[in-house]
């Protein structure tokens, strides 16, 4: 259920700003700037989902930690509500609150690398990251498929991207965090240090505390990449080799996809081997009884940014800017195959857009230590995305909505986990049984470090 100070946003949706400049009179001195314009206004109204428009009262442009846990205080003694917001690459408001305070982290972007590890601030995106530890030889273990999002974005969500076989999630690569509490509280936390906070930190949405700075592993980065392309006949054939795989490892990195073609779905594995060569071919890929393989050599630095091409055209096309209904799930193995052959036998290719991408690869749960994400309880599960574009032609935006809630009810009817960071209408009975065993601590937490409820109700989770 939703709490009552915040409606259930529909697309298109808008919330009247109220309070404005006065609900933010003897705010004390601060580095960044508090700003009631329209620009900034509107353009912390809404996300890369493009349905939902919920417009704030005013904009923190963070000039320091500081910045950000002053306004806190300030909000929550005038029973305000805060959001914090890195790339705003939600797709349903998740970062928005109406008539309260969006805490903009861009600015907090500073990157320090250090023997083994990364110190860096919130606001800074991952391209930054790799390319100054890159400078040192160095590289974080596991990225998301898209570099140009914030380290504080990924880090509230979990991360999952195609080295999950050998390092788990993003979150697991954290030793530390800086983190915001709900109190305005500036607070350390780590696995050894409030470890309770540590852990409803990361992937916890920003329920308990915003990020603010997290300590990364780094390890010896790569010279280049084997980039290997292989094609399957069905989910069935491409499940089974995916298991088979991030199983023995073989691959530094596995996740596959399929797309639509006349003839009908290609299934298709993208695997990589660091620094390694054509010697490597047969032994990596004879065995698999692929319909194709191709390879080629990539620089390292091109091989985890090569999306950057792929949003450009994107863009050009004007598909970035349209609505997008994502869903993302996580299916337990042992139910993969029925699901998605049953989705994609009703599933018309135009009718997700253009600019659709279907992904369909494997995680090792074993290697995800964190509490959140939440995963399903078998040793491989399946990250199934659909990710949805309301172009001309397609369904609308609320008919990708409506649809993707019933995905989320045959997900769970089978297993499995929504990856919140798409677009699902949640109760909050949906989202005690999504966290299941985790819940008691979670919303422990949220009480210990939130007792007001200030922090991030776009997730509309409490």
């Amino acid at each position: 259920m939703t709490p009552p100070h915040l409606p259930v946003p529909q697309p298109g949706s808008a919330a009247p700003t109220g309070g404005g400049p006065a609900a933010f009179d003897a705010v004390p001195a601060l580095d960044g700037e508090l700003r009631f314009d329209t620009a900034a206004l509107d353009a912390a109204s809404t996300d890369f989902g493009g349905m939902v428009r919920l417009p704030p009262a005013a904009v923190l442009g963070a000039g320091s930690v500081e910045d950000v846990a002053t306004m806190v205080r300030h909000c929550r003694e005038r029973g305000l509500k805060v959001a914090p917001r890195g790339q705003g690459h939600s797709t349903n408001g998740q970062a928005q609150v109406p008539s309260g305070l969006v805490v903009d982290l861009g600015a907090l972007d500073a990157v320090e690398i250090h023997d083994d590890t990364a110190t860096v601030q919130a606001g800074a995106l991952w391209s930054s990251v790799v390319r100054a530890s890159l400078a040192r030889g160095l590289t974080p273990p596991a990225f998301t498929d898209y570099l140009e999002l914030s380290v504080g974005g990924t880090l509230s969500a979990g991360g999952l991207g195609g080295q999950i076989g050998h390092h788990g999630t993003q979150a697991d690569t954290v030793r530390e965090l800086q983190v915001v509490t709900g109190e305005g509280e500036i607070a350390t936390c780590s696995p050894t240090v409030r470890p309770d906070l540590f852990r409803a930190a990361l992937g916890g949405l920003g329920q308990c505390a915003i990020i603010t700075r997290a300590t990364l592993s780094l390890i010896p980065a790569p010279r280049s990449v084997r980039f290997y392309t292989l094609t399957f006949r069905s989910v069935a054939e491409l499940t089974a080799r995916q298991t088979r795989l991030i199983g023995e490892g073989r691959f530094d990195y596995l996740i596959g996809q399929t797309r639509p073609t006349p003839d009908g779905w290609v299934y298709r594995v993208e695997a990589a081997a660091y620094d390694g060569t054509t010697d490597d071919d047969a032994r990596l890929t004879d065995d698999l009884d692929a319909l194709s393989v191709e390879a080629q050599d990539v620089p390292y630095f091109d091989f985890v940014n090569r999306l950057a091409a792929m949003v450009d055209a994107f863009t050009a096309m004007g598909e970035w800017s349209l609505p997008h209904p994502w869903y993302d799930a996580l299916l337990p193995a042992s139910r993969v195959n029925d699901v998605v052959t049953d989705t994609l036998a009703d599933l018309k290719p135009q009718a997700i857009g253009a600019s659709a991408v279907i992904l369909l690869y494997p995680v090792l749960t074993t290697k995800c230590r964190t509490p959140l994400p939440v995963m399903p309880d078998e040793e491989v599960a399946y990250l199934f995305s659909l990710l949805k574009t309301a172009s001309p032609g397609a369904d609308s935006a609320d008919e990708m909505v409506a649809a993707n809630r019933r995905q989320y009810d045959t997900t769970v009817e089978a297993g499995g986990c929504w990856y919140p960071i798409g677009s699902v209408p949640l109760t909050k009975d949906d989202w005690v049984r999504h966290f299941g065993g985790f819940w008691d601590e979670f919303e422990a937490a949220r009480h210990r470090y939130d007792p007001d409820g200030v922090l991030t109700p776009g997730q509309r989770i409490f």
